[in-house]
């Protein structure tokens, strides 16, 4: 008889294996986090980089603020959607577990 790994399915459904249980539902929440983070990092990037090129206030210091500032948003919000995206594909070592809860 093969063995069949069920901590990777994409089911919502849990599944019950030997005495323990595996849930491998999305995390709802945390993923509108990822995404939002996510968006609004690239929003920030692009517009501290018009800003920056524009000089936006009179000098390059705000443009240079909103494009760190939209990296430190998008890193996270990048690492934690593909996470999302991998675990909801079935991608192997990937799982919505891996989403730490808000």
């Amino acid at each position: 008889m093969a063995y069949v790994d069920h901590a990777f399915s994409i089911s919502d459904e849990d599944i019950t294996v030997d005495s323990y249980s595996i849930n491998n539902k999305p995390p709802i929440k945390e993923i509108a986090l990822a995404v939002s983070l996510l968006v609004f990092g690239v929003i920030f990037i692009v517009s501290g980089i018009l800003m920056t090129a524009n000089r936006v206030g009179g000098d390059r210091a705000h443009g240079l603020f909103f494009t760190i500032l939209g990296g430190v948003l998008f890193l996270p919000g990048f690492y934690y959607t593909r996470i999302a995206y991998y675990a909801w594909k079935g991608y192997k070592g990937f799982s919505f577990s891996n989403i730490p809860p808000v």
